[in-house]
This record gives structure tokens, sequence and C-alpha cells, in this order.
């Protein structure tokens, strides 16, 4: 005989309780516990409704066969460049990003890229928001028709196992997980134990046929990925795609990956043919041409991962009518911001009592990189008081509270990128031991935002 029982369940993180609460006890969230009806089950039962296992036997860490990680281009360079170089056979990618960024799109182009591979490898695509005629419809709007791409609209995650064995698909694309629904339990599909045993199937799944599965979820109101938080410790790799508002680009960046790196950054472009790789990225952080003159614009490298981007910030110091003077930053941190206008009208007698500052990062792209303070030094030095800065000139460096330049990451890298681009003369710390071989460019050292002042007027 089956047997029912009543649970609150906090949809945030998954906490059960057997009375309502305004506030989750586990994870503080107000007005989370949503009413459910749990199953009571036998330990007999419980042992065998799993649809599939994932178990080893017990061996040596000596013993264990090392795994060959052999990466499987997916041929989009910028989702390639985020994942580490490629998919791993078996790897289970979460992708998560606001309502119409894109994600359905780019795993669309995904399968189109996978299925057109020199092997030929077959994908399925299965949604649980869009009929069989509204993919083909997508597809046929980004020229995508190919006979290796399969797809399926279902919910019921038992019927997708089955075609899942039935295809033997190379690639599974799931659209999302908060539409699949497991028929052995209660709840409805998107509810906090629906997402985590779907979830919890899939990747067994998977796990055992070492087929690459991308999972596709929805995000909250703030910005957090929906459902339990066990969703993003199961997977191997969580991928957020953001965006600027009325922005086109769009920004792939991986929170978790036990196959790469988490520090790399992808760039797409969202156009009429569908989204595509944005290699160029400098391009859309600069505005001018190198060579004229400008009053509070300045240049920096930042570095996300293992690429070089020119960043461009300008700078806004004007006298305001207000009785507080305003601050507005945009792109970089507003906490940092500030420290570094009171470093400026410490060390060189600059009143900014009387004045509104308006600093902007060129193209939309948060960047945190302190790479770029010194950057933020000169343009607000340069604005303050007027003095052009030649656009052949970029600044790198990070600024302390003291007003102090001192030495970033990978500062020989930025060099050389600065020197490959043509910029005649590069502001940076005192160099580390070691001769850089630069072709056109001359590096001058700055110790301080004094002597920044002292450079940049001589």
């Amino acid at each position: 005989m089956v047997r029912f029982k009543t649970i609150y369940k906090c949809q945030e993180c998954g906490y059960s309780s057997s009375k309502w609460a305004g506030q989750c006890q586990e994870c503080g969230k107000w007005n989370s516990f949503v009413e459910e009806a749990e199953q009571v089950v036998s330990k007999a039962a419980i042992k065998n409704r799993t649809m599939t296992e994932l178990s080893s036997k017990v061996l040596k860490l000596s013993d264990a066969e090392i795994l060959n990680e052999k990466y499987i281009l997916t041929n989009i360079p910028e989702l390639d460049r985020v994942l580490g170089g490629g998919i791993i056979k078996g790897q289970v990618v979460l992708l998560a990003g606001p309502p119409g960024i894109g994600k359905s799109t780019l795993m669309l182009m995904a399968a189109k890229a996978w299925s057109s591979s020199p092997e030929k490898s077959t994908a399925l695509y299965v949604s649980g928001e869009e009929s069989p005629g509204q993919i083909s419809a997508r597809a046929k709007r980004l020229s995508i028709k190919s006979d290796d791409i399969y797809i399926l609209s279902e919910t019921n995650l038992e019927k997708i196992m089955e075609s899942v064995n039935q295809l033997n698909p190379k690639l599974i694309i799931i659209d999302s997980v908060q539409t699949i629904y497991h028929p052995e339990f209660l709840g409805g599909a998107g509810s906090v134990g629906q997402v985590r045993e779907c979830a919890a199937e899939l990747l067994k799944a998977c796990k055992n046929k070492n087929i690459p599965l991308f999972i596709l979820g929805h995000i909250t109101k703030d910005g957090g990925l929906a459902g339990p938080k066990i969703l993003e410790h199961i997977v191997d790799t969580v991928l957020y795609f953001d965006i600027e508002k009325k922005d086109i680009y769009r920004i792939l960046r991986a929170s978790k990956n036990r196959f790469g790196s988490t520090d790399e950054i992808g760039i797409f472009e969202m156009t009429e043919k569908g989204i595509i790789s944005v290699g160029a990225a400098s391009d859309i952080l600069l505005s001018g041409d190198i060579g004229s003159s400008t009053v509070g614009r300045a240049v920096s490298v930042s570095a996300e991962g293992s690429r070089c981007m020119m960043a461009e910030l300008q700078a806004l110091v004007s006298h305001t009518y207000y009785p507080y003077p305003r601050r507005i930053v945009t792109g970089m941190d507003l906490n940092k911001a500030q420290v570094l206008i009171a470093a400026i009208e410490k060390k060189l007698a600059v009143k900014f009592d009387d004045k509104d500052v308006f600093v902007s990062l060129q193209g939309g792209i948060k960047i945190k990189d302190p790479a770029l303070d010194l950057a933020f030094c000169a343009a607000v030095i340069s604005s303050v008081k007027d003095i052009p800065l030649s656009s052949d000139w970029i600044f790198i460096g990070e600024v302390g509270i003291l007003a102090q330049v001192s030495n970033v990451p990978m500062l020989n890298k930025r060099i050389l990128e600065a020197d490959r681009s043509g910029f005649k003369k590069i502001f940076a710390p005192k160099m580390p031991e070691g001769h850089l071989k630069l072709k056109t460019s001359k590096v001058v050292e700055i110790c301080d935002i004094k002597q920044l002042y002292s450079a940049i007027t001589a």
C-alpha cells in the first residue's frame, strides 16, 4: 500500500519541514516553502527505483586508471575556450542564463558543429519547452540542416532515457532541466525534488555511456541558478551566460570546471545568423584609433584567463551643483574607484569635493582586473587637469590605497600584447628581472601616482 505525507520544501535549497515557515532556517530565504506530497516507500522500493546505477569496486589510488583527458572540440571557438579546450567524454555541463539570452540558440549551433565533425557524431536535442516545429523553425533561421541531429519534445524522463538507449547519441542536450519530471517521484516539474532526481539520473546515464551532456537551467530573479544547490555540485562544469542591458554582446563564464580553468571568458555576438564567436575582443573595447590625443581617455590591458584584451576607460570630471558630488562608475567596482579617487586627491592635492566623477569602461563589459587601476587614475587626472593623453599610450598596474603602483599577474604577457598592438609608450610598475624584446614600445616605470602625473605632463 502506497502512503503519502505532506511536507513543506524550500524551493531554494531543498530543506524539508513538517510545518510551513516564513523563513527557511537553512538558507534564510523568505516565503520559499511550498507544500508537496511525499510518497512513503519501503526500503526495498527505494533500493530498486533508480533507472541507472553509477558505481565501481574499491580500488587503490595507485591502481586506478588515469583519465585520459582528450578534449573534443565543439567547433565553437569561444565555447571551447571557456570549457578549457573542448569537452570530455562523459562530461556534464550546466548552462544557465536569463530568458532570451540565446542558450537554446547556442546549443542548437553546438549540435550542428558537433554533427558536422569528421566523425559525423549524432546529437540528441531534447526540449521540454518547444515543439519540434518550433525547433525546426529556429534551425531554419540559423541555416541548420543535418541528418545527424535528432530532436525530441518530451518532459517524461523515462521516455527520454528510452530514446537515449535506442538512439545511442554521442551528444545530449536537455532544454531545460526545470521542465523534466521523474515519473517515480511526486511533485511538479521544476520542483526541488524533481530537478535533483532528474539531473542525477541523467548524470548516471551519461557517465556510464561516456556521452557528453549539456543541461540548460533557469535562473531566478536574483540572478542565481534556480533549483537546489546540489544541481551545481553534481555536474562537472557550470557555465553562466551574462549580458548587459541593450547590449548585443554575450559573456560566457565558468564558475566551476573540473576539466579546465574557471578564469576564461567567451564573448559572443547575437546576429541574424545566430550567436557567433568574437575572436578580436579588443575591437569592441576600444573606441578610437591609435595616434590621436584625447582628454580623459586611457587604455589598459586586461587579462581574462589566457586572453589579453585591450580595455578603454573614459573619465569625465566636472563641477557639481549638488551638495553631494556624484561618483558613477560603469564596468568597474565602485568601491575601488572611490579609493582611487581618494588616493589621487591625497597625493596630488586635487579637490574632488565640488566635482562629479563619471568613469565608464568602453564596450559594456564588466572587468574586475586590478591592472586597470593605473589607467583609471590616468583618465581621471587627465580629465580634472585637462591634460590630453595620447591614444598610443597604455597604462598597466595596480594602485594601492597609499597610491603606490604594484605589479600585476602576467605583466610580461600584457606588455608584449601592447607592443604587438602598436602602442608606443607603456606605463607600468617596475619590471621583474629579465629583458623583453619589444618592437616599437618603450616602457616607462611608474612607482606611484605622483610619478604618473609627472610622466603624463612631461
